[in-house]
């Protein structure tokens, strides 16, 4: 009986556990690459996976009291600044957009590296004493970390 070539291009476990990984994702057809370098399309399948555990993981943040929020993608430079050795360390993969339309920017936009900078700005307007703690968020989003190798893993 012949090998089922699929299975073939799997490779070992053992071997390289995120090359496995990365196989038996697009072999069952969760995700594929993009044409953008580095980022993935959730293919039906994949895409239904996420929606349950989202909808599991969305009902057991909800019995410990905590609300979704939406944070924005962009992110002015000034205010991630202020975050000082936490952007440092990530400082080389920060991806900008420098223009709107065929504008040039007066600021330049970080696309969210992080969520941390978003909600200390939030939490500054609205928070007024510690009676309003603890203010249980939850967020779900992307994030966008330029890598300079970049490995092409699946995440």
């Amino acid at each position: 009986m012949a090998k089922d070539k699929r299975v073939e291009q799997i490779t070992d476990m053992e071997v390289d556990f995120a090359q496995w990984y990365t196989d038996i994702c697009r072999k069952a057809e969760l995700v594929e690459y993009a044409s953008v370098k580095g980022f993935t399309i959730l293919r039906p399948y994949g895409y239904a996976i996420w929606e349950n555990m989202q909808r599991i993981m969305d009902a057991e943040f909800k019995k410990t009291g905590h609300v979704n929020v939406a944070m924005p993608v962009l992110i002015p430079e000034s205010l991630l600044k202020k975050e000082g050795e936490l952007v440092n360390g990530f400082a080389p993969e920060v991806a900008w957009v420098t223009m709107g339309g065929s504008e040039q920017l007066e600021e330049r936009l970080a696309f969210r590296p992080t969520s941390e900078t978003m909600f200390c700005d939030h939490w500054s307007r609205v928070l007024h004493s510690y009676r309003e703690l603890p203010m249980l968020y939850n967020q779900w989003c992307s994030v966008i970390r330029w890598e300079k190798q970049l490995l092409c893993r699946l995440l």
